[in-house]
């Protein structure tokens, strides 16, 4: 999973003589029907070497053949974009696996190139976990559908059940208040590792889990502006593995998207009708697209057309033509449009939203986007 942190620690790096060879692939199944990606890495890394001086070559060619291999090896574990940072010279290779499209390029150069990362951090909202008891808490990152454990706070201070005669000779009503002064502590040094992770890293919302009477405690000590973060509660006990936390919250985040998403699309069908730099409808999207005017790209998550794709300059469209009007090279039917014209606004540095069924859009046309001008 994608870390600020990491990406700051990688943002650092130099290479001094040496080189840094970075890699984003398209790896997408449904655009690379029959791995095509291995044919455009190989022809990536062969325009690039064209490029390049003898010196470069020789500290570079040992990175371009690890690229190939592993990109040869590894197709199934491959999601929908690949990113491969290395430098052998420098003993440093970092590869991470995105459910997002991302534009084929190949960067040489004394720094990794970081930038469409970075670009993902900020642009998909990533949520917060907090799993709390009395004693001990962990916290979780959730981004793309993915779960990651960030940190564990415990606290060993925290007396246990009371027993018969009291605890170190304390009434039971001493003892109970000694024990919730201690779960005091524990859960403001909660919250105190709640801020740093917090201001670390960009998390737009928070869901806290755990028994009700920890949830209701830890709440009650968060400032206003991490309780104006929280989109819901679930119970879980604090054991509980990540695959049980991802299903735990799914029902808060997909209620929480989907009120994003009916907005969101209000405005896009809105905008579109008094024509205010929007745009609904397969072939007024793929006509922007053209012209490069796509700022985000909307569709619904089952959406298909067929159309034809210029084999030559990859012009889309689902006009029957026999030649492309722009170049004139040879069409070909694919009955995967939709996916070629998304893969082709993230290469214009488009934002691509995919949404559930919302009857309003799909009326409309199931597919739109606000755009640049």
């Amino acid at each position: 999973m994608l870390n600020r942190e990491e990406l700051r620690e990688i943002a650092k790096m130099r290479a001094g003589e040496a080189y840094f060879v970075s890699l984003y692939l398209n790896v997408n199944p449904i655009t690379n029907k029959k791995y095509d990606y291995v044919i455009h890495v190989k022809n990536m890394i062969k325009e690039t070497l064209e490029k390049m001086d003898k010196k470069e070559i020789k500290r570079t060619n040992g990175d371009f053949e690890k690229i190939d291999a592993y990109v040869m090896a590894n197709k199934r574990i491959f999601k929908k974009g690949l990113v491969i940072l290395t430098s052998q010279e420098k003993k440093f290779w970092v590869e991470f696996h995105l459910s997002v499209p991302i534009k084929n390029e190949i960067i040489l150069d004394k720094t990794p190139y970081i930038k469409p990362l970075l670009d993902i951090l900020d642009n998909y909202q990533r949520y917060a976990i907090l799993l709390v008891d009395k004693e001990s808490a962990r916290l979780f990152i959730i981004h793309i559908g993915e779960i990651e454990e960030y940190t564990e706070v415990h606290s060993e201070n925290v007396p246990g059940k009371h027993k018969k005669g009291g605890w170190y000779s304390l009434s039971e009503k001493s003892y109970e208040r000694h024990t919730d002064y201690h779960v005091s502590l524990h859960l403001k040094e909660v919250v105190k590792q709640l801020d740093i992770f917090l201001s670390r890293e960009n998390v737009g919302r928070l869901i806290i889990g755990g028994s009700e009477d920890a949830v209701t405690k830890v709440k009650a000590l968060f400032p206003q502006t991490v309780n104006e973060k929280i989109i819901g509660t679930f119970q879980a006990e604090m054991f509980a593995n990540s695959k049980e936390i991802l299903k735990k919250t799914e029902p808060i985040l997909r209620a929480f998207e989907k009120q994003k998403e009916d907005k969101t699309i209000e405005d896009l069908v809105t905008k579109a009708m008094k024509n205010e730099n929007a745009v609904i409808g397969i072939e007024n999207v793929l006509n922007a697209i053209q012209e490069g005017r796509i700022m985000k790209l909307i569709f619904i998550k089952d959406y298909r057309h067929s159309g034809l794709k210029c084999n030559n300059c990859g012009y889309l469209s689902i006009q029957h033509i026999s030649a492309c009007p722009y170049c004139k090279g040879k069409t070909q039917k694919v009955n995967y449009i939709v996916d070629l014209a998304a893969q082709k606004a993230v290469e214009q540095g488009a934002l691509v939203e995919v949404t559930s069924d919302n009857k309003k859009f799909k009326d409309s046309g199931s597919i739109g986007a606000f755009l640049r001008f």
